[in-house]
């Protein structure tokens, strides 16, 4: 069983701000998988996430977070396949290279994990979605410009889980095959591993201006 850290404030004492988490987009992904053809799964991924979590220790269930993920580098491994699920048939990037999610956790199901509800936002459409969410630890590494440790990050990772019905956003195309039955399952099981870095190291060592670029705000 995972440990959950011990708890991190910022600010003057007294002060209860809640911490502050960036995410890092070298080690943050989101992935997907559907039914092809009856038998089988197609993998998906997207490595191009930003985003940003607020988390007290202390209180988890206030913890919101919000992210971006750039559709429009969408990878599957057969370039066919990209650009046909690119297109308009499927996510439409053209029109909507963005796919957003915003939510917070609401139930601590365990010593480690815990449910949240997203707003998740797919081809322009927002659909509410229930998430399973595991922490999976924290760690404390250093951080290098060139032979200078600037100081320490401390990072945690979390795994989120959840299945939408691609038909809510309005990815329905299809294809019939004999015997009835389908070339794409509607069911799409949807995986987003994180790992996210605690902002006040991120200034103290210098670090922020370079994550800052790449989170959306």
């Amino acid at each position: 069983m995972t440990a959950m850290p011990d708890p991190q404030t910022e600010g003057a004492p007294g002060a209860r701000e809640v911490p502050g988490w960036t995410f890092e987009p070298g080690h943050t992904e989101a992935g997907f998988r559907a039914r092809h053809m009856m038998v089988t799964w197609v993998h998906g991924l997207f490595k191009d996430v930003h985003g940003k979590l607020d988390l007290d220790w202390d209180q988890p269930l206030t913890g919101r977070f919000h992210g971006e993920i750039d559709a429009t580098r969408l990878w599957t491994g057969e370039p066919e396949r990209d650009a046909h699920l690119r297109s308009a048939d499927f996510f439409d990037v053209e029109s909507h290279p963005t796919i957003t999610f915003d939510g917070r956790l609401t139930e601590r199901t365990g010593a480690a994990s815990f449910k949240a509800l997203t707003d998740l936002t797919i081809r322009g459409v927002t659909r509410p979605v229930v998430m399973d969410v595991a922490f999976l630890g924290e760690w404390k590494t250093p951080f290098w410009v060139g032979d200078e440790n600037k100081g320490t990050l401390t990072r945690i990772g979390f795994e989120a889980k959840a299945c939408i019905d691609r038909r809510d956003f309005d990815v329905s195309w299809q294809d019939e095959i004999p015997g009835g039955g389908v070339v794409v399952g509607n069911e799409i099981e949807i995986t987003v591993d994180v790992e996210a870095m605690l902002d006040a190291d991120l200034r103290s060592t210098g670090a922020i201006d370079y994550y800052r670029q790449r989170s959306p705000g």
